[in-house]
């Protein structure tokens, strides 16, 4: 995964520099699409997941197996906690099998609910970590908070 990651940041720092912008993150998501499917004989096992803004704006999440398969979502989870935090997202901001309206939710209620599923997920998942890196991706800008989960 550590290998991948570089691979990838010099991919965009390179984009970067030789186009004078950031690449879109449609075009990220494509990007790692083929880096994945190019060492399919020899994965990465690496499920990713990338999150940015669309040309319009709007919020995009990215979900990938290890051969580089992805697809567009509202919201998606990787990792050895997926199994817990998905039925929740599912629930809180897919309003999948719910019969009373979908309300739009805040930044800062999606971000309490993000804080409140990694809290479950750290309790019953030995592997998920620590702490956790919540990124705010807006129009003007990023914000990041570190999130302590066990401190025990």
């Amino acid at each position: 995964m550590i290998q991948l990651q570089k691979m990838f940041a010099a991919r965009l720092s390179e984009y970067e520099h030789t186009h004078a912008k950031e690449m879109s993150s449609s075009a990220a998501a494509q990007l790692l699409s083929v880096t994945l499917y190019y060492r399919r004989f020899f994965p990465y096992y690496a499920f990713c997941l990338i999150g940015g803004l669309d040309e319009n704006g709007k919020g995009a999440v990215y979900g990938y197996d290890a051969v580089g398969s992805y697809k567009r979502d509202e919201y998606g989870a990787m990792g050895s906690g997926q199994n817990f935090v998905m039925p929740i997202l599912d629930n809180l901001i897919g309003h999948k099998n719910r019969c009373d309206p979908k309300k739009p939710i805040s930044a800062e209620e999606a971000v309490a609910i993000v804080k409140d599923i990694f809290v479950i997920a750290a309790e019953r998942d030995i592997h998920t970590g620590d702490a956790v890196e919540i990124k705010l991706i807006r129009k003007d800008g990023i914000t990041v908070e570190i999130f302590p989960l066990k401190t025990d």
